[in-house]
């Protein structure tokens, strides 16, 4: 009886129709929605928490930290997003494991059987006899032949399919650019004065009566929210000298409002703060022109800074040393 290869070219054919394409893509195709999903999330998390619209454009939201510090009150100014974690997930590792079991069988059974019977045989009766003696003799044949024969075969198939899959997430690093942002960030976190005030550079000056120099103040404006103060208005003044010895000439400045007074005695000046909130006075001073007759004892000049910022009334002052001054001899 020949073999039945139907349960093989089932079998392969079950093998042949599972739909791997839709097993391993499925899972992948779900991990790169979940991992869109939460950059999406994170993007969301960054709009929602740690920016505000102000005047149509995005700015960072601050946390305020007020606390005393060498005896002055100072507020330091963080961005929210620089002490918040942001939720940054993504999907590291995807394992998928499948397993297929495909059997196969089929029955067949085939009975042959054949019957063959044959009788042959006869009776018959001899005499034989010699003299006194005789003899009778009969006799009986017979002959028959039966012949049976049985085959089965039987095969089974099935299919199972089995497959898991394991997915791993974990917080990824920052992309390169948000991490940039947030250092940038960071960098902008600095103690502030909790009110609008002035920081002028440098707070003293100690004057070279033997040159001629132009000495340079740098002065900076900031609001009660710690913000710089731009296009804002400075008075600056300075004391005039109380004796002889050097000239100062007329305080000047890229950004006076006022031109300087041709007067020789400093007169004071009015500046406007740049974009930047700062401005720059020039302080010119000139080395004594005419021979010391009598020692010039040491004295401090100041320079004055006044100005409104923000509703509130700020001053700073930066003082001028001008040494001893002896008599020529």
């Amino acid at each position: 009886m020949p073999i039945d290869t139907t349960p093989s070219t089932v079998a392969t054919t079950a093998l042949q129709s599972i739909p791997f394409e839709t097993l391993i893509g499925g899972p992948l195709d779900a991990a790169i929605k979940a991992e869109a999903k939460a950059a999406e999330t994170s993007w969301t998390f960054i709009k929602e928490v740690g920016l505000q619209e102000v005047n149509g454009q995005k700015k960072a939201v601050t946390v305020d930290f007020i606390y005393t510090s060498n005896g002055r009150e100072v507020k330091l100014i963080v961005p929210l997003l620089a002490i918040v974690p942001i939720p940054y997930i993504s999907v590291d590792n995807i394992t998928i494991d499948f397993k297929a079991n495909i059997s196969a069988s089929s029955t067949v059974a085939q009975e042959d059987t054949s019957s063959q019977a044959i009788d042959a045989g006869g009776e018959g009766e001899v005499k034989v006899g010699w003299g006194p003696f005789s003899a009778d003799i009969k006799f009986h044949a017979n002959y028959s032949s039966k012949k049976d024969s049985k085959a089965t075969q039987e095969s089974k198939y099935s299919v199972e399919y089995t497959m898991d899959i394991h997915v791993g997430a974990s917080q990824a690093d920052m992309p390169a650019g948000l991490a940039s942002v947030l250092n940038i960030l960071q960098s902008s976190i600095t103690p502030t004065i909790p009110h609008a005030n002035l920081q002028v550079s440098p707070k003293i000056i100690n004057i070279d009566p033997s040159k001629d120099v132009d000495y340079t103040v740098n002065i900076t404006a900031f609001d009660n929210q710690g913000l710089r103060s731009k296009n804002s208005e400075l008075t600056i003044a300075l004391d005039a000298p109380t004796s002889g010895g050097i000239t100062i000439g007329n305080l000047d400045s890229a950004q006076k409002k006022l031109p300087p007074s041709p007067s020789p005695t400093p007169t004071p000046i009015i500046v406007i703060t740049d974009n930047d909130g700062s401005a720059t006075v020039k302080i010119p001073v000139k080395k004594p022109s005419q021979p010391i007759t009598a020692d010039i004892q040491a004295q401090t000049l100041t320079l004055k800074i006044t100005g409104t910022l923000a509703g509130e009334s700020v001053t700073e002052t930066v003082a001028l040393n001008i040494p001893k001054i002896p008599k020529s001899p």
